[in-house]
């Protein structure tokens, strides 16, 4: 009897370790796409700023936060929709005024009726202009144009003299696929925080106020270029 005990309980100890060395694997792995989907966000915002006639330099000084979504996949056969993943990242400081900060992860879903066959990658970047995009994207879960307006973005450097008809909408919104890049508007599509990706990029539970508004938040090694290129592109808030 004491032989049949000590198999059994052996054997539940083995199954312990195995469960939880594939739940350790799993959180590798999870943390592993999540800094994945932070360096594609990086690779979207260089090259869209090293285009001079992409986003208006005066409006990206006059951001609060940037989404970025890379390869969003949006796939229709008459009822299309969307469905992508990416992180947003805000200036620091209770009024926006310090460098840019810790990234927070997003999901980006939504749908469309039309006649659409077909699916392609599209990356989005969407700039929160005031503090009540800020503040609702960090609390919930919000619908594009209903919870929050947003408008299509303006392109090119001569849009800059039109930057005030612009920042009546919480965000602007861009898109790039097959190279090209442009305003697009994506109403009744929604953003929400990617909780599930927070905890997985941060090794804790940790929830996108947090993460935006409290400066013990250190930010992953990961963002550090994407941080970088946003903070030389533009190092401080523009609020005249």
């Amino acid at each position: 009897m004491r032989r049949k005990i000590r198999i059994a309980f052996g054997a539940a100890l083995i199954a312990s370790l195995w469960l939880a060395s594939l739940s350790y694997a799993g959180q590798v792995a999870n943390a592993k796409d999540e800094n994945t989907r932070l360096r594609n966000a990086d690779t979207v915002m260089h090259e869209i700023l090293g285009v001079p006639d992409n986003i208006p330099r005066d409006l990206l000084d006059r951001t609060r936060c940037v989404i970025v979504v890379p390869s969003a996949l949006k796939a229709a056969f008459i009822v299309g929709g969307s469905y992508g993943r990416g992180m947003m990242i805000c200036r620091t400081g209770k009024d926006f005024s310090g460098p840019w900060g810790a990234p927070a992860m997003y999901a980006l879903e939504g749908g469309s009726i039309g006649l659409q066959i077909g699916g392609e990658a599209t990356d989005f970047v969407f700039l929160v202009m005031n503090d009540r995009g800020v503040d609702s994207l960090l609390h919930s879960k919000v619908k594009l144009g209903a919870d929050l307006s947003v408008a299509a973005g303006p392109v090119g450097r001569s849009a800059a003299a039109d930057t005030d008809a612009y920042m009546r909408s919480e965000i602007l919104s861009y898109s790039r696929a097959r190279g090209a890049f442009a305003g697009i508007s994506l109403d009744g599509s929604s953003l929400r925080p990617d909780n599930d990706a927070n905890r997985n990029l941060y090794g804790r539970s940790v929830d996108a106020r947090q993460i935006i508004q409290e400066s013990e938040v250190q930010a992953p090694p990961e963002a550090n270029d994407l941080i970088a290129e946003l903070q030389k592109a533009s190092p401080r808030l523009k609020t005249a």
